[in-house]
């Protein structure tokens, strides 16, 4: 089989492809052939070593795939060969509050998916909606999970609440997908009118456009009525914007996007974070608990990911040049078909 390998810190000359025997699964593992992956920001700082988890040395990269089970080990008993499933990025982190025990992470301290196939622990994988394709099934391991879980931390959104999400990246664009299904009303902000117009066409009920108003957190409030929105999800910055658009006893789900060095990512003052009056819960993903959870709402609604582009298995670092040029819309896709 063929998997793409990574000397961390190197960027794309760290990326080569290999070729190894397939494994076979243990006691309790499942083999799977992946079908598909998809990339987003965590990937190229995964790539260029910027990353706050330990990467191995010639680790397979990639924590987003979709596949089937071709082969299980003795004791297996969740799925058989034939499933359809996607694996979760953090293996051992089944449910409940995240810890450091489970704290390794496919594609930086564990082999990852960007391979034809992978052999996972059996709750290490979650059965997918049978109305995506692979494709569209690889999108939700991380983008998707860290969405479903900022939207649920301190209680899911109520009907009628406001949303607020930051940016159009692949976390943003669940909170949208998501924050509708449960009938709230979602702001959004962005960076054109572009983009501004495929945010209305997905549902967002308001659009901002941080470039032409740097101090956005005013027009939070104006639409509003000088509340402020009952939950912001932030995973872009400025933390100081968001924390003067929540509401008073509203949540904020901070996105640890501060660790790349982002240009959202300056201090902030403690009278901010004090005048707030906010929850401020720390998302990292989530665990195989908000996987299964958001995969039942995603069948019930019928829900599709927002896919940007597709890009064959023998393209990846293709996938990566395009994922580090910006600007795009939706998720980057790796099909194995």
């Amino acid at each position: 089989m063929k998997c793409y390998r990574l000397d961390p810190g190197h960027g794309l000359a760290g990326l080569t492809l290999d070729e190894r025997d397939v494994p076979e699964p243990g006691p309790g593992q499942v083999l799977v052939r992946i079908r598909a992956n998809s990339l987003g920001f965590r990937d190229l700082m995964v790539l260029d070593g910027n990353y706050p988890l330990p990467i191995s040395p010639g680790v397979v990269p990639g924590c987003e795939g979709a596949g089937e089970v071709v082969a299980v080990g003795d004791g297996v008993n969740r799925v058989r060969p034939g499933d359809r499933v996607a694996a979760t990025v953090f293996p051992r982190w089944l449910d409940g509050p995240f810890i450091r025990d489970n704290a390794a992470q496919l594609g930086t301290m564990i082999d990852g998916v960007l391979t034809e196939y992978a052999v996972f622990g059996e709750d290490a994988v979650v059965p997918v909606p049978a109305h995506l394709s692979f494709e569209e099934a690889a999108t939700l391991p991380l983008a998707a999970v860290t969405a479903w879980h900022a939207l649920s931390a301190g209680g899911p959104p109520r009907p009628g609440s406001t949303v607020l999400t930051l940016g159009s990246g692949g976390v943003s664009l669940f909170v949208l997908q998501f924050a509708k299904l449960a009938g709230a009303r979602v702001i959004v902000t962005t960076s054109s009118p572009v983009k501004a117009e495929r945010l209305r066409a997905l549902g967002a009920d308001a659009v901002i456009d941080y470039r032409e108003d740097p101090q956005w957190s005013q027009k939070v409030l104006d639409l509003t009525g000088g509340r402020g929105a009952d939950r912001v999800v932030d995973a872009t910055g400025p933390l100081e914007q968001s924390l003067k658009s929540v509401a008073a006893s509203g949540d904020l789900a901070f996105v640890g996007y501060w660790l790349s060095g982002a240009e959202g990512a300056r201090p902030v003052d403690p009278a901010a974070l004090f005048s707030a009056g906010a929850v401020l819960n720390r998302i990292a993903t989530g665990s195989r608990a908000h996987f299964t959870e958001l995969t039942r709402a995603v069948e019930l609604h019928r829900l599709r990911p927002v896919i940007d582009r597709e890009f064959p298995f023998e393209k990846v670092p293709d996938a990566f040049e395009y994922c580090a040029s910006g600007g795009g819309f939706g998720k980057i896709v790796i099909s194995h078909s």
